[in-house]
């Protein structure tokens, strides 16, 4: 009985394989490329187009670690309920979804609500990881560049709204805590307690670059633009929906009673340390 990891190759499914793998736990790295390789894992090709192929995936499986890709809102939802269907039909012993991050969840937009909602009604032991804003968003050469050459970190949200950013390696430490843990069930929130400004993460990028940063609040449009080159039109408007979205809340922290921190034990990294870990 292994475990079985969507988007293998993917910068939220590859921690979470690398971490069980590294424990010595059989893991099945799902993808969509058939050429690829995870050290540790066996390799499974699946669509998430077919619900047929992906219960085959998951049928006798230890635990299932699941979350959907970026793409147009009805590819999505279309996914959400094939996962659904091939948990319901295979039922494996453990199931752990992420949200992906963005928004609460109870702003949650409708494919991660079906995956969320199917979960409650299938009776399987399952919990929902809830992050909020990812740190390897700051990552995105528009973003990090702007950091690097000019001394100024240029972000989608104003100056003094408070996010608890994580780290899609905070992730994968709590999904594979939360596989082994069918006590603990529904949602776990992860993120930063409390919650960071972008004042404070330019403070993080100054401590680690070596020369001052600046934070510089841009429009959800100005960043689309600018991401318009790395994802393509659609996906990049639908990344500046989403600011404009979260403009509208006061902050976008966790809820401390559903914590990683309280219900895990586990700390998420700081930026500074994360910037440490990650940024050469």
């Amino acid at each position: 009985m292994s475990y079985v990891i969507h988007g293998a190759t993917g910068a939220q499914g590859a921690p979470v394989a690398a971490t069980l793998a590294a424990s010595g736990a059989p893991v099945t790295a799902l993808t969509r490329n058939p050429g690829a390789a995870v050290a540790g894992t066996r390799v499974r090709a699946v669509d998430l187009d077919f619900a047929d192929a992906l219960a085959d995936a998951y049928r006798g499986a230890r635990g299932v670690f699941a979350h959907l890709p970026l793409g147009a809102p009805q590819d999505r939802l279309r996914h959400a309920r094939n996962i659904v269907t091939a948990l319901n039909t295979a039922r494996p012993d453990r199931v752990v979804f992420s949200t992906s991050g963005g928004t609460p969840v109870e702003h949650a937009d409708p494919a991660v609500t079906t995956v969320i909602d199917g979960l409650k009604d299938s009776g399987l032991s399952h919990a929902v990881i809830a992050p909020r804003l990812f740190l390897e968003n700051l990552l995105l050469p528009p973003v990090v560049n702007g950091a690097r050459e000019q001394g100024v970190l240029r972000y989608p949200l104003p100056a003094r709204h408070p996010v608890s950013w994580v780290s899609h390696l905070d992730v994968a430490d709590a999904a594979a805590a939360l596989l082994h843990r069918p006590d603990i069930t529904g949602l776990v929130e992860i993120g930063l307690h409390p919650a960071a400004t972008g004042p404070e993460l330019a403070e993080a990028f100054t401590a680690h670059l070596g020369h001052p940063v600046t934070y510089e609040a841009l429009t959800p449009a100005a960043f689309g633009d600018l991401l318009t080159p790395l994802l393509g039109t659609d996906a990049a408007a639908g990344v500046a929906g989403l600011y404009d979205f979260l403009t509208t809340l006061p902050d976008n922290a966790i809820t401390p009673d559903q914590s990683a921190q309280t219900l895990l034990g586990l700390n998420p990294r700081s930026p500074l340390r994360w910037l440490t870990d990650t940024l050469r």
